[in-house]
């Protein structure tokens, strides 16, 4: 295992001595690439390949006060789980982020009304999803980072061409602890990339709104404070949604691809048909998702959507 941890560092520009069944690893800017090096090690090494390596850190140069350090080192696997350095956190770390922007066009004039921000990443030497990205940010406990990473790579990425047009962000409550403290980052890049904060539409998926209702809204609460407007995304779920859409009273609904496909079903129509009549009586927009036809684009019209995304 020595030698392949050994072609790592190097790599990485460490400075690396050798003696029998021992690797010297020498960090001259401080150990910031050390860091860098366990989470490359996380990465490219099997469980046992970790299980079968024992590491020090900052060793004695005492010769018998190093051996018996050695003696008594923890084995890779036990170093990389007391930093909590996992394969997750390892990938995020090198991993390339950038947004994608899909069109929300009027279902009655057929013009451009706004633009949804989606994460997209390279990860590993593949381009993956921003599913994939928060699979892996929960699993690594980033979901908090990530989340705002998304949100201000969002807005910086459309300030330059976005002009009136509506700016759609996802966010998800969970990431979100103390709006004032977390949301200040975000706020911050509103200000700098000129967008007027009545353009900002911050989502929030259905399933994510039902687990903590105090505190979802005590978020949206802070996001209507700031000038910024509130979205349910991926709404479809019966009565359910109905109730959560009271509940919330979101500035925007979001039929879920779901729901939209079924369209031509009546029990589905009933149901985007109520939600649509709830939502324009509170005053907000139905935005029908994954609107590919004109065919299914004339279904949401029918049942009350004023736009569509696909």
């Amino acid at each position: 295992v020595l030698p392949s941890i050994s072609r790592i560092a190097g790599a990485m520009g460490l400075r690396i001595g050798t003696a029998p069944g021992l690797l010297d690893i020498v960090d001259d800017e401080g150990g910031r690439r050390i860091d860098r090096l366990f989470q490359r090690l996380a990465r490219e090494l099997t469980a046992a390949e970790t299980e079968a390596v024992r590491v020090t850190t900052d060793p004695p140069s005492d010769g018998v006060a190093l051996a018996t350090r050695l003696l008594t080192a923890p084995t890779l696997a036990t170093e990389l789980a007391r930093r909590g350095v996992t394969v997750e956190m390892a990938l995020l770390t090198d991993a390339e982020l950038w947004p994608v922007y899909q069109p929300i066009m009027s279902l009655t004039t057929g013009g451009m009304v706004g633009h949804e921000a989606l994460l997209r990443g390279r990860v590993d030497g593949r381009e993956v999803g921003g599913g994939d990205l928060f699979f892996l940010a929960e699993r690594a406990g980033w979901l908090r980072r990530l989340d705002r990473v998304a949100r201000e790579a969002a807005i910086r990425g459309a300030a330059g061409w976005l002009g009136s047009a509506d700016l759609y962000v996802n966010s998800d409550p969970a990431a979100v602890h103390r709006p004032s403290v977390c949301l200040a980052s975000t706020e911050r890049a509103v200000h700098d990339s000129g967008i007027d904060p009545r353009q900002l539409v911050f989502e929030v998926v259905a399933s994510h709104a039902v687990i903590d209702h105090e505190h979802l809204l005590s978020v949206l609460e802070h996001h209507r404070s700031l000038g910024w407007r509130v979205a349910l995304d991926d709404v479809g779920v019966g009565w359910s949604s109905l109730a959560l859409v009271s509940v919330v009273r979101p500035d925007v609904v979001k039929l879920s691809k779901t729901l939209v496909s079924r369209l031509h079903e009546p029990g589905a129509q009933a149901i985007a048909r109520a939600l649509a009549e709830l939502t324009h009586l509170q005053g907000g927009v139905v935005v029908a998702e994954g609107i590919e036809s004109e065919r299914v684009a004339d279904q949401a019209r029918a049942v009350g959507a004023d736009l569509g995304q696909g």
